[in-house]
């Protein structure tokens, strides 16, 4: 199964997280399938590509609860 989840990046204190496609079995900072996201929590911005987003929810992906939330914000579900 895949999900749409947040990876983790950048420095201490300075998180920033790229919106991934994962396998469920790998852990956080594992091998992706695909990114298809930019989330920087401190500046507030987004960066999804919503076709590959599409995409994979078309497919059965499972996003998180965060990536939802985020996902809902730049208005790609309605």
């Amino acid at each position: 199964m895949v999900k749409l989840r947040l990876k983790r990046c950048g420095r201490k204190q300075q998180a920033v997280y790229r919106i991934v496609a994962i396998d469920v079995r790998s852990r956080r900072e594992g091998r992706d399938l695909r990114k298809v996201g930019f989330y920087d929590p401190i500046k507030n911005q987004t960066d999804l590509n919503v076709p590959a987003i599409l995409y994979f929810l078309e497919k059965g992906a499972q996003p998180t609860g965060t990536v939802h939330d985020i996902s809902r914000k730049a208005r790609v579900f309605m």
